[in-house]
């Protein structure tokens, strides 16, 4: 008995039934696909929209989206990257028209390199507008991403379209977008500390607000932020290989569970910590903590 409990538990999470669908964030070519969980209907109440890392695991989070909201809708983007060289075999190859963006630059706001100029911002702005097309009933959506995606949701706040009923989680992410110069560790010598994506200096062209419009904005917006408390060091589970130690970065703090506690008093916030987690998506956002900012 105990042998065929250990197989059980040894197999990966079965994958969940999914649409494969897509919107187009402006006419002619460029399209974002998505997983969705249900087929569109009146019925939705809310939606979570999860974005995944860097490895671009969309199955695989769009698979934590629903076993933590197993009876809602659930969406979650593939942001392709160019020759999908980023991408999990596991995923839908890109194909001709699709938005293709680099490997790290969809989580910074940056416009596709392929299928049209159209900014990982706008390409966000477009789903929600589709979800609560499609699911007219939605009165709530969260957004929530977890490491790379989180940078994307962190980043993507205070240039949002304004849509009421929008909630977002930030879980992990490598590095933040911060709205003052103070930062919690000193560093020398340092061009990069507050310009874009660490700071508000430099912002790219085309963006919908002005540094000042932005800090408003994410100010006035429902945030709750979560870490793996093991999410810390370099050993085992922590994806350290991919973290940032640029200077701008490490100004943040050595690891991503010291810098999300900084960033989280730097907002006067509180950090929701989830222990025993390190840099794994399915252990943080199905734990109880996470849970209750998930699906409110």
């Amino acid at each position: 008995m105990r042998h065929w409990l250990a197989l059980l538990l040894a197999l990966p999470a079965l994958a969940h039934a999914s649409q494969w669908l897509a919107v187009q964030p402006q006419p002619g070519p460029g399209s974002l696909h998505y997983y969705a969980s249900q087929a569109p209907n009146p019925q939705a109440q809310s939606a979570l929209i999860v974005l995944h890392g860097f490895h671009h695991d969309a199955r695989r989070t769009f698979d934590t989206g629903v076993a933590v909201y197993p009876q809602g809708l659930v969406i979650a983007p593939l942001f392709q990257s160019v020759g999908d060289k980023c991408q999990g075999r596991e995923e839908p190859a890109s194909q001709p028209g699709d938005l293709q963006w680099s490997c790290g630059g969809w989580a910074q706001g940056e416009p596709a390199l392929q299928g049209g100029a159209v900014t990982s911002f706008q390409a966000m702005d477009a789903l929600i507008a589709q979800v609560r097309r499609q699911w007219p009933s939605v009165r709530s959506i969260t957004v929530a991403g977890f490491s790379a995606g989180a940078q994307l949701v962190q980043h993507y706040i205070g240039f949002a379209a304004a849509q009421p009923g929008l909630r977002f989680v930030v879980a992990d992410p490598g590095s933040w977008l911060y709205f003052t110069a103070t930062r919690p560790y000193p560093v020398s010598d340092c061009p990069a500390l507050n310009r874009w994506k660490y700071g508000l200096q430099q912002l790219p062209a085309g963006l919908p607000r002005d540094a000042q419009a932005a800090a408003r904005h994410y100010a006035e917006a429902e945030v709750h932020y979560l870490a793996g408390t093991l999410d810390t060091g370099h050993g085992k589970g922590t994806a350290y290989n991919v973290l940032d130690r640029s200077c701008a970065a490490m100004a943040q703090g050595p690891y991503r569970y010291e810098r999300a506690q900084a960033y989280a008093q730097a907002q006067g916030q509180p950090l929701i910590d989830i222990p025993d987690c390190a840099h794994d998506v399915r252990c943080v956002f199905t734990s109880a903590a996470a849970r209750k900012v998930l699906v409110p």
